[in-house]
């Protein structure tokens, strides 16, 4: 990782329509080649902070900076926001939503052709992406057809095929069956080894330990960030994980880059889940 800055927030605030407070004052800056992981419960806010950094949303109040550049008014500019589309791309939590095409190739081929390239470089790019995420058999079939796990990486490879620097995910391992989830975790820490910035949105203490080279904790209540640092520091405060909601105050997180298990106790007995 080096340390220019790919994002810079300054006192970002959204509020959907203008009633409900989704980010509050939020300040942030993420380097170049991290992986960050946005851990919070559901409503702290990390859905509408990857959508605004992938310029979908205006903040209702502060700015932004991406590359060095004010991207603010990306989600009204059009210029910018296709600027800044050549650049990052967002998963977003259920594939359905960026699947809508009649085949799996014309889903993953559909944002190169947006950008104007040329039919040849298209086919090249799509087929090289599809064969990197194992899924090159799947390119004629019907998106619907497809099991979960499948979706997510014909997903992730309409994001791929484009190349971008940074990788927005939204919950990327929800909904998953163990072999999917691993085969989707071993796909992400490859892109992180060949350092592509990843900021990961999730509620998964689990992910956050395999992937994070950084996490920062977003508060139920404050909708901004209420404690950032490495893995091992955040995932080993008891008390934060709690005051987070991310877990029962009788249900213990003990995590680790390489282990992980919890620990439920009651009044009476005491059980070890792994």
């Amino acid at each position: 990782m080096n340390s220019t800055a790919v994002f810079e927030l300054f006192g970002v605030s959204y509020s959907y329509q203008n009633r409900v407070l989704a980010l509050q004052d939020v300040d942030l800056t993420i380097r170049a080649g991290e992986t960050l992981v946005i851990l919070g419960p559901n409503g702290s806010g990390k859905s509408t902070l990857l959508k605004i950094l992938d310029g979908l949303y205006r903040p209702t109040r502060g700015r932004i900076l991406a590359f060095g550049h004010d991207i603010t008014a990306a989600a009204d500019d059009p210029e910018l926001g296709y600027w800044l589309h050549q650049r990052v791309g967002l998963v977003f939590q259920e594939p359905d939503v960026q699947l809508f095409s009649p085949t799996v190739f014309e889903d993953v081929a559909f944002g190169p052709l947006q950008l104007g390239w040329p039919s040849e470089r298209v086919r090249q790019a799509v087929a090289t992406t599809l064969d990197e995420l194992s899924i090159a058999h799947l390119a004629d079939r019907a998106p619907f057809e497809l099991s979960g796990g499948e979706k997510k990486r014909v997903a992730l490879a309409t994001v791929l095929v484009m190349d971008p620097e940074v990788i927005l995910l939204d919950e990327p391992t929800a909904n998953l069956d163990p072999r999917s989830r691993a085969q989707l975790l071993e796909i992400l820490a490859a892109l992180h080894r060949r350092g592509r910035t990843l900021i990961i949105a999730t509620h998964e203490l689990d992910l956050a330990a395999a992937l994070a080279s950084r996490i920062v904790v977003f508060g139920e209540r404050e909708h901004r960030p209420i404690a950032e640092g490495p893995p091992h520091h955040i995932l080993s405060d008891q008390q934060l994980l709690i005051a987070a909601n991310l877990v029962h105050e009788h249900l213990h997180w003990h995590g680790s880059l390489a282990h992980s298990h919890l620990h439920w106790h009651d009044a009476e007995h005491q059980h070890e889940h792994g």
